[in-house]
């Protein structure tokens, strides 16, 4: 699969190469944004970078790096995995501990969900977060999703178990913004 470029109207969004690096770990590593997360470990290495790095390549997924169109800053990234025999694919997204609060999640989530349901013309996206993770839960809210429920004690992260809230959005009712 070939791994898109996609703009918002104050992101680049794009492959991950080896040189962004340098400035994913301080932000992918902090202690924070790995708690909001269930893939994401802390700490978090070069090794685990250059590892992110290559899967995010492999064209399996659609792991994507999201700049400021501004100046080029590296803010976080988003992910979707697609199962084209099922016309769906799981959103995730993260955002860098100084760049919360200004709605880039929203935008990257809305943007890989129009890309998944407009070009990949899939038939539903769904995403799930922790229930401890409630602002995620605003995130999907905002870009149309419905809850659709909750597994409890689903996961450990970091020793607890966690409840998974789970939601989606069938292709029909996205909405662009």
């Amino acid at each position: 699969m070939d791994l898109p470029t996609l703009r918002t109207e104050r992101l680049l969004l794009r492959p991950f190469t080896r040189d962004d690096i340098p400035e994913l770990i301080p932000l992918i590593g902090a202690r924070e944004v790995a708690a909001t997360t269930r893939r994401i470990p802390h700490p978090y290495t070069q090794a685990d970078a250059e590892e992110f790095v290559a899967q995010s390549q492999a064209g399996d997924e659609i792991n994507l790096v999201a700049r400021l169109l501004t100046d080029s800053t590296l803010i976080g990234g988003g992910i979707l995995r697609p199962d084209l025999e099922h016309q769906h694919a799981e959103l995730g997204y993260w955002i860098g501990v100084p760049h919360w609060g200004n709605g880039y999640a929203t935008e990257v989530a809305r943007e890989l969900a129009r890309y998944g349901l407009q070009e990949l013309r899939l038939h539903r996206i769904y995403a799930s977060h922790t229930s401890t993770n409630p602002a995620s839960g605003r995130v999907l809210a905002k870009i149309g999703m419905r809850h659709e429920g909750k597994m409890r004690g689903h996961l450990v992260k970091w020793g607890q178990y966690q409840d998974l809230e789970f939601w989606g959005m069938l292709k029909e009712e996205f909405k662009p913004a």
